[in-house]
């Protein structure tokens, strides 16, 4: 029994020290994927970051949302911007690119869309660096790229 012991806690500790360099390895991949979507994101002419706290949210969302030419915004499976908040509509709001300039639009959503803290139903309003978007619960900043 004396001679078990000691090769129980030797596997132990050696097994402890496996799992701390996987959790040290798999944090440098996280942190090397973020830091690589950040860059790709900061190439566009604008993008929507998250506001809230992801560990308040129970459905997939992403830190932050390229914009291309047109971005439709809901949980159906046509949005380019797909989000599985039960408070979106289908598709709830359109931000798209005129010349250079983005605007939004809701699109007759059950929720509505608010930007700054204003409803913008029928309405379409160009957006501003800095812009806070209300849908559903989440809130996002528009970003526009130099």
């Amino acid at each position: 029994m004396q001679e078990i012991l000691p090769k129980i806690l030797t596997y132990l500790f050696v097994i402890v020290v496996y799992a701390f360099i996987y959790t040290i390895i798999r944090m440098i991949f996280l942190d090397i994927r973020t830091m690589s979507r950040k860059k790709n994101i900061t190439q566009a002419e604008g993008y929507i970051k998250l506001m809230n706290l992801k560990t308040d949210i129970d459905f997939a969302v992403n830190e932050s949302y390229e914009l291309e030419k047109d971005n439709l915004i809901g949980r159906s499976g046509k949005c380019r911007i797909r989000i599985g908040d039960r408070a979106l509509s289908g598709v709830h709001c359109r931000i798209f690119k005129a010349e250079e300039t983005f605007f939004i639009e809701d699109m007759g959503s059950a929720n509505g869309t608010l930007l700054n803290g204003e409803s913008i139903a029928d309405e379409v309003v160009e957006l501003i660096d800095g812009d806070k978007i209300s849908i559903g619960s989440l809130m996002f900043m528009f970003v526009k790229s130099e």
